[in-house]
């Protein structure tokens, strides 16, 4: 019996066929930053003010001037109410004029906008005054999406395989994409959106999987950073696109419509040799495996390829026996918490891009341009430093920019924006270790209902992220307060774990309880007589 790595390595850890492989789920990754982060330039503010046609059923020459004064009551800066009117009364004209309304009340018939305004989700809507929070909670729903798609598409891959499940995703990601910008209401809109955040999630699945089953243990961790790095690359095209196109239904199609462009990926894209083995497709198998020798410019011989044989099942443990054991469970509960507080992290400073006070524009930019060397850059940090030191010092720092912000007056936009963008740069950094780390400290038997239940967790604040927005109602501060202290807790709990670097990956719960870890030459020795580098393999629902 030949181990699959062995022929992995036979055909080339990373040759030509890999190498297009990766540039082809890159490609994937790329488009789903328009669904993840588009909706910010959707909804920026716009002026507005009560809609009171009502004073011209009285006086029908009114001046669009006019009207405004003797209907609309001003705030302290001098300007008129966003959100609040004089109630109608049955007057003539001239007792309104000399006596004066002085009862007010919120905005009943609607609001007016700016006639110059290009239409935006805003605008479409009526998202503001009491309906301005319907924002933040599609957001929240749209993550929700996220986690009902990891649950679902994960359980799917295994079952049908990465590549269908890749190509559905598409196609679900660009058709209720296109579809939501010819919505009739925002409450239809918001359901699309949670569709699309579902397939969002099984492209997310299908790229994982399949870009690690077909690349060599030794560029594994490369393959993943480098279709991270264009979902980076993506947050900086969305917000050229979103410069160029401000009509909101023009911008949901632009930014959707392009996954039809890889249509071509039903005749290109490979299954996952791998996944064929484990449902005894041993034929499918050896053909797709030949075909990425033929494309590597290597020569499988027939011997290597009889001795390949289905992968045996081994019985998995269940989620139970993360917390039978007190150092497995210590290790589960402050991973669930560095993922929850990541991606809670994460998305709470990049769903705020447009509040720091510079252009939304520039500053998604930025946010995008600093992750790629984030990401690329634990690659090397990792290997000198350890996992435990960078995913704690990551976190404390992310932390700690967040929490100087909130003492940061306002009129500093820059001082504020810059200390987002590192924060971003360390939360950015600190999810791609915690991939690593986690599949590190859970042993094989359960690593995939770890990680797994790592990932929910990270999904939940996700979910969360958005809402705690709209604290800021009760103080400014108390979002980014909530965004800082997080990630500083979660840093000195990470101090508490144990370090993996240079360690044997455990197979049992029994070893975890034990702590007798191993390494050789400073790399990771796998029990099961897999060969490793210095990186490790995951498996993320």
């Amino acid at each position: 019996m030949t181990d699959f790595g062995d022929i992995i390595n036979a055909i080339g850890d990373l040759g030509p066929f890999q190498k297009w492989l990766v540039l082809m789920l890159s490609l994937a990754n790329f488009l789903t930053a328009f669904p993840m982060f588009g909706q910010l330039f959707m909804v920026l503010d716009v002026p507005h003010h009560c809609k009171t046609s009502w004073i011209y059923a009285i006086s029908p020459n009114l001046t669009e001037e006019q009207q405004l004064n003797l209907t609309i009551p001003r705030n302290t800066q001098g300007s008129y109410e966003e959100c609040l009117m004089y109630t109608p009364v049955n007057w003539d004209i001239d007792s309104v004029i000399e006596y004066g309304l002085n009862v007010t009340k919120t905005c009943q018939e609607g609001w007016v906008y700016s006639s110059e305004q290009n239409p935006t989700l805003v605008t479409q809507f009526d998202l503001v005054c009491d309906r301005k929070e319907l924002n933040d909670i599609s957001q929240s729903i749209y993550m929700l999406g996220l986690l009902l798609g990891a649950v679902v598409f994960g359980s799917l891959s295994d079952r049908i395989g990465r590549r269908p499940i890749i190509l559905l995703s598409m196609l679900i990601m660009g058709a209720f994409g296109v579809g939501a910008a010819f919505a009739p209401n925002f409450y239809v809109y918001i359901v699309l959106r949670c569709l699309v955040g579902a397939a969002v999630s099984g492209i997310f699945i299908g790229i994982l999987a399949l870009g690690t089953e077909w690349v060599g243990v030794p560029y594994r961790s490369h393959a993943v950073m480098v279709t991270h790095c264009c979902f980076s690359i993506g947050q900086m095209v969305l917000a050229g696109l979103a410069y160029g196109v401000h009509n909101w239904r023009l911008l949901q199609i632009a930014g959707s419509a392009p996954v039809f462009c890889l249509f071509f990926y039903i005749w290109v894209l490979p299954e996952s040799a791998r996944w064929l083995m484990t449902k005894e497709k041993v034929k499918e198998a050896k053909k797709l495996l030949q075909k990425a020798a033929s494309v590597n410019r290597r020569t499988i011989s027939p011997e290597l390829l009889d001795q390949l044989t289905p992968e045996k099942k081994v019985k998995s443990g269940n989620i139970l026996d993360l917390f039978l054991k007190k150092r497995l469970r210590n290790v589960t509960l402050v991973m669930a918490y560095v993922w929850f507080v990541n991606s809670l992290v994460y998305y709470g400073l990049s769903l705020n891009v447009g509040s720091f006070g510079l252009d939304i524009y520039l500053t998604q930019l930025v946010f995008g341009a600093v992750e790629i060397p984030a990401r690329f850059g634990c690659i090397f940090l990792l290997q000198w430093f350890g996992r435990k030191k960078c995913q704690g010092v990551f976190l404390l720092l992310g932390g700690a920019m967040c929490l100087i912000i909130t003492r940061i007056p306002k009129d500093l936009p820059v001082v504020v924006t810059t200390l987002a963008v590192i924060g971003k740069f360390a939360i950015a950094a600190s999810f791609s270790i915690s991939y690593v780390y986690s599949a590190e400290l859970f042993p094989t038997i359960i690593r995939q209902t770890g990680v797994g239940l790592c990932s929910m967790s990270s999904r939940v604040g996700g979910i969360i992220s958005p809402l705690i927005s709209l604290l800021d109602k009760y103080h400014p501060a108390i979002p980014m307060a909530i965004f800082g202290s997080t990630p500083v807790t979660a840093g000195i709990l990470c101090f508490l774990l144990p370090e993996t670097r240079g360690k044997e990956l455990q197979d049992h719960t029994e070893e975890a309880k034990e702590s007798q870890w191993a390494s050789e030459n400073g790399h990771l020795k796998l029990k099961d007589g897999d060969r490793d580098v210095g990186h490790t393999r995951v498996t993320c629902v």
